[in-house]
């Protein structure tokens, strides 16, 4: 059924499964497995760029006013995890990602511990984000919305 899916032609050739992905993922540059693994890797900016074009794709024309939503919010941790911390307000052992979306489309993601302030990191997003949107729109009207969590002075002024 997977074979289907993801349209393969041939049902008969293998697909990978979690265990596949996961050695891709993790296994470590070693000779002997050269050959047969291919580590995982990704470019962090070009990811960043791509989510902002698929956004900016969507509009045949220019808008004239885009709201740009942030927001951070609690990934529980059930384990000992790398930047586990416990969070007061959620009461809990958590990351606390930054998310900025614009209506339905994600525009950043960024996972990161708890041990810091909600807004921590997001000037700078929003600066790259209103950068690029600029760019190609330049007379859009740009609105930041955010909870009492971003009511700091560098993202107000």
């Amino acid at each position: 059924m997977l074979g289907v899916l993801a349209g393969k032609r041939e049902i008969s050739e293998p697909l990978g499964g979690k265990s596949t992905l996961n050695r891709l993922e993790r296994t470590p540059a070693h000779p002997a497995w050269a050959d047969r693994y291919h580590k995982i890797s990704y470019w962090d900016e070009a990811l960043d760029k791509l989510l902002v074009e698929i956004f900016r794709e969507a509009h045949r024309q220019a808008p004239r006013e885009i709201v740009l939503d942030l927001d951070a919010t609690d990934t529980p941790l059930y384990g000992h995890q790398e930047g586990r911390f416990f969070h007061g307000y959620y009461d809990h052992y958590c990351y606390l990602p930054l998310y900025i979306f614009c209506g339905d489309h994600l525009l950043c993601a960024r996972l990161r511990p708890s041990n810091q302030d909600a807004s921590a990191g997001s000037l700078e997003e929003v600066r790259r984000i209103v950068g690029q949107i600029c760019r190609r729109w330049p007379h859009v009207r740009i609105i930041l919305r955010a909870d009492s969590g971003f009511c700091r002075e560098e993202l107000m002024a």
